[in-house]
Formats: C-alpha cells, structure tokens, sequence
C-alpha cells in the first residue's frame, strides 16, 4: 500500500471528535463512519496526527488501516485487528474482491442513466494534491456509475458511484472529466476558489458532497460475505 497522501498539500482543521461513530465491530474487524474533514491516516507531522486510524485506535488499540478515504469524503472505513487480518484484507482490497459503493451530488444533469468512466489518472505534480487524466503516462481507471436523481431546480444530479480501481481521487477527477464536478470539491469543483454553490437561490455547499455509503467484503475469518450501509448525510 503507498504510503504517499495527496491530503498532506491541503489545510487541515480537524473536525471535533465527539467519538466514533461506530458501524460494527468484532475480534476481527472494526468498521466506522469517518466524517468529513479528517484524514485516514496521520499526515506528515504533529499538526496532522488527529486521524481517523488514531480516533479507532483510542479504543480498539490493535486497529490497523487497511484503505483510506479522501479527508474531504466521509464514509465507511475497516479496520483489522492485528496484522494477520490487516494482510488478509489488504489482499482482499487488492484482489477486488471488496464492494464500494459511494453516493455523490454533481453540478448539472447527467444525461444518461448509467455508464462508465475508463481514464487513466496520475497525480499532476505541478499542481499536488490534483490528480488528472494522462493517457500517455496514467494508470488505469475504472468507476461505473449510475444516476439516482436530478434536481432541475438546482441543477444536480444525485448519483451512485462503484470504483472498479482505488486511484487517489479517482471519483472526484473522474466526474470532473465527464462534465459533472462534485458538489464543494475545493480541487476539482466548478468554482473552486469560491466553494460551489448547489444551485440558484440554494445554500452554499460546506463540504464536498461525497460520501461511502456501503461497503462489502469476505470476513476475514470465514470467509462469509459481510456488507455495511453508512446513511448519507446530505
């Protein structure tokens, strides 16, 4: 797993903790919902050591970061317990054997009901923390998406996201190309220096509209398939 975090570019201001908020737990895993705002993982020094792996790891002391999610994203984590469940996860996010599946508010209407994006993506030094699509030099990904609702009134369209790959803001450079950034993306919005507002007359967006709502895999003890739901929250 890369130990690199594009997040390390950007300001960090913690959101309080006001405790986990805790999806499951057992000898084995501990799933949680991070909130927008907090990294996965410590960032390069003690300015950036609040984190969600630090939060779990305050009451489940063996907790191992198995993936990550962008700060501005909230969602579902899993951790595992030791560095055995730890390795077997890993190998299951590495085989594709995990099912993700995020919930996205866009700007404009997505016009077709489903579909896919296949862009190759590097990080665009230049700019860090920005990825972008390089189809020379880029590595190749995926995400299929399918449209939920569209709000004419305010101009978005809520949709379904399922990343194939795992690329540093894969779903945030992905919808960008297509046409449609996210909602409060302050990297790849339509109004990133001012924030994006939803739409005519609507309140501006305080966060990027991005969220893991459900997350699926094999226990890593037997094997049985194990799915969480997180609600989203906007």
């Amino acid at each position: 797993m890369s130990t690199s975090n594009p997040d390390d570019e950007i300001d960090y201001l913690p959101p309080p903790d006001n405790g986990l908020d805790l999806i499951h737990a057992d000898e084995d895993l501990v799933v949680v919902a991070k909130p927008a705002g907090l990294l996965s993982v410590p960032g390069r020094g003690a300015a950036r050591a609040d984190c969600m792996a630090s939060r779990v790891q305050a009451r489940f002391a063996d907790a191992l970061t198995v993936h990550r999610l962008d700060m501005a994203t909230s969602g579902l984590l899993v951790f595992g317990r030791g560095p055995d469940v730890q390795r077997t996860l890993s190998i299951a996010f590495a085989g594709r054997d995990v099912r993700k599946r995020y919930e996205a508010l866009v700007h404009g209407l997505v016009q077709v009901d489903q579909g896919e994006i296949d862009l190759p993506l590097i990080t665009d030094w230049p700019r860090r923390p920005r990825q972008m699509v390089c189809f020379e030099r880029g590595k190749p990904s995926l995400t299929r998406f399918r449209v939920i609702d569209r709000d004419a009134q305010s101009g978005t369209t809520r949709v379904s996201l399922e990343p194939v790959t795992g690329r540093s803001h894969q779903l945030r450079v992905h919808l960008m190309a297509l046409g449609h950034p996210i909602v409060g993306d302050p990297l790849y919005g339509a109004d990133a220096d001012a924030g994006p507002a939803l739409g005519s007359g609507a309140p501006r967006a305080t966060r990027l509209m991005l969220h893991a709502a459900e997350l699926g895999l094999p226990h890593p003890r037997d094997g049985h398939p194990q799915s969480w739901l997180s609600q989203v929250p906007f």
